[in-house]
């Protein structure tokens, strides 16, 4: 059952690769922005290099799970592939798993293409713990992959994953910190910036707070969408 698994996981990973709309959200868009983007940040706010690794595999992998995936599971779970996942009585979840998995795969090769360009590129200076920061990457891209996964199982028409994404998307950049300081929002909107864990996956890599501050919140925002996905994959039974 697990090498079936693994197996199916390296097809999905190859069936990304010739997906437009995957290689746009996971590699075309986050470089561009990284390029063009820190030149603009570093010219205009010299202080964000220290931050600028972090910031721009922030983005990068948030447009990825948020925006990349759940086309791919809607083509899943609203196509003949659903009925072949029963025909071949494989459980649900197998979609969402080996989707999230592949994603993931995508998701930490270009957080290691920014890692690895930027000193190059801007000239800044690598993460000091490497192990750690990708450590705490891999963690985030994990969360913001079940908040994927439930937006690609949870909208019924397919045309609105796209936009529905978005509507996560753009406040989860905006409010995070990422883009300017989260001290020169309102209280209300900071607070609606904890709803995603782009927030505290930023406070997080870049050091501000403890561990348990940020880590949890992340874990709660990943056990909810895990009881959706869960709710969901069980309705389309």
């Amino acid at each position: 059952m697990m090498r079936r698994f693994f197996y199916g996981i390296i097809l999905q990973w190859k069936m990304d690769l010739r997906s437009k709309n995957m290689l746009i959200t996971c590699y075309l868009v986050p470089l561009l922005f990284f390029v063009l983007v820190g030149e603009i940040f570093l010219s205009v706010m010299p202080w964000t290099k220290e931050t600028l690794i972090p910031t721009m595999t922030i983005m990068g992998v948030c447009m990825g799970a948020v925006i990349g995936m759940p086309p791919s599971l809607g083509e899943i779970y609203r196509t003949d592939i659903r009925k072949m996942y029963k025909a071949g009585q494989i459980p649900m979840s197998y979609g969402v798993l080996s989707s999230a998995a592949a994603s993931l795969i995508h998701l930490m090769i270009l957080s290691g293409i920014i890692c690895l360009s930027a000193p190059v590129i801007f000239d800044v200076s690598l993460p000091e713990h490497l192990a750690e920061y990708f450590g705490k990457v891999i963690v985030f891209a994990a969360v913001s992959l079940s908040i994927g996964a439930a937006i690609g199982c949870g909208i019924l028409d397919q045309a609105k994953i796209p936009m529905v994404s978005q509507m996560v998307f753009l406040p989860s950049i905006m409010l995070s910190g990422i883009m300017f300081p989260a001290g020169y929002l309102p209280k209300t909107l900071r607070m609606a910036g904890g709803l995603f864990p782009a927030s505290w996956a930023y406070r997080w890599i870049t050091g501000e707070g403890s561990f348990m501050e940020n880590f949890l919140p992340m874990c709660l925002i990943f056990a909810v969408m895990c009881v959706l996905c869960a709710w969901r994959l069980r309705s389309l039974k």
